[in-house]
């Protein structure tokens, strides 16, 4: 009798695992067959490698993911200093902006009455559209892209990268503006303190940095060109408006002339006098500019302390220069030269005869005393 025999075998190729640096496991199973010899057990071990390593692909895609999302939290933070500056601008400009349409005093908290000396200004407006205005226009936009940027939600199906553009040709343009004013602030309104100017540069030399921080060095490259093409866009638009645009006189275009007093050598008369009275009791007013001299004939008409009576406006308190605004009370009541009356709402324009004068506002004389 042939004793049976127990062998327990593998096959051989499950000895080894096909993968580097990979770990081996198996699950047992136990396999019965019949044979003429007697009973011969199988011991099957299927076995599974693993790799102990993470795969190449999960680790590229780990890689990609990485940068991109930190990508993404930059951009969505330059897109709310975007929103935040622009709406800082966009406040500004709307105060200017009623300021100038209301033809109201600006509030200087530094430099005094001299913002509102640059607001009155022939440099406030551009083609006849203020400033300002324009300035509320650019901060808006640049607002409302950011804001769009960040949530993704873009008008008129434009992707980000053209909302991109948009806000560095946005940008680009207004800091050209900006880089422009200040020359002008610098040259043609010396020693004038423009606390909203200065703001206003800050704020657009702001966004342009932040927008070429935003934009890698290849790209700008690519756009250096349309950069220079808006740069000089703006110059020569402002350069061309503010030609077309001569202050009042233009024989005074390039003349500075700090202010200065006249003085009156003449004796007033008792006309001269009563009359000069009587033109104060009523409210008349006599316009004028201290270069004037029709302005110093008229009032040597009236003699010295005649003429001090006088309600005198001065329209050029702080000097005459190119740029530089009328007084407020001469511009509200429409100056177009000197000296001008404003008699009981009736306006008279040059230099008046002492008769005339008194027959425009109602004083009672005769031909003898000239007086009654």
């Amino acid at each position: 009798m042939v004793a049976s025999m127990l062998s327990l075998s593998a096959p051989p190729f499950l000895s080894r695992c096909p993968l580097r640096s990979a770990s081996c496991f198996s699950h047992g199973r136990i396999d019965f067959s019949k044979h003429r010899w007697g009973a011969r057990r199988l011991l099957v071990l299927p076995v599974k490698c693993l790799s102990s390593e993470p795969s190449q692909d999960a680790e590229s895609e780990a890689e990609t993911t990485t940068p991109a999302s930190s990508s993404s939290s930059s951009s969505n933070l330059t897109y709310k200093w975007y929103v935040g500056l622009g709406a800082i601008g966009f406040v500004e400009t709307t105060y200017l902006t009623y300021l100038k349409l209301t033809n109201s005093d600006a509030f200087c908290p530094i430099g005094g009455g001299t913002c509102g000396n640059i607001l009155n200004s022939d440099y406030a407006v551009v083609f006849g559209v203020p400033l300002p205005l324009i300035g509320m226009a650019a901060y808006g936009l640049v607002a409302s892209l950011g804001l769009q940027l960040t949530r993704k939600n873009l008008p008129f199906g434009m992707d980000e990268s053209n909302g991109r553009l948009i806000l560095l040709g946005s940008t680009t343009s207004m800091a050209a503006a900006s880089a422009y004013f200040l020359y002008l602030l610098g040259t043609k309104f010396s020693g004038v303190s423009c606390s909203y100017c200065l703001m206003s540069a800050l704020l657009s030399f702001s966004l342009f940095f932040i927008t070429l921080k935003e934009f890698r060095l290849e790209e700008i490259q690519k756009v250096v060109g349309l950069q220079l093409c808006i740069a000089s866009l703006v110059f020569v638009t402002l350069n061309t408006s503010y030609r077309a645009s001569l202050p009042i006189s233009s024989s005074l275009v390039e003349v500075d002339l700090p202010y200065f007093s006249t003085e009156i050598t003449t004796t007033s008369s008792p006309f001269a006098l009563s009359l000069a009275k009587h033109l104060h009791s009523i409210g008349a007013k006599m316009y004028g500019a201290f270069w004037c001299s029709h302005c110093l004939e008229q009032k040597q008409m009236f003699g010295l302390e005649a003429a001090k009576l006088l309600d005198y406006v001065e329209c050029f308190p702080d000097g005459f220069r190119k740029g530089t605004a009328m007084n407020k009370a001469c511009s509200d009541a429409g100056i177009e030269g000197f000296p001008m009356w404003v008699i009981n709402g009736q306006a008279l324009s040059g230099e008046q005869e002492l008769l005339e004068l008194a027959r425009a506002s109602g004083l009672k004389y005769d031909n003898s005393s000239q007086l009654t």
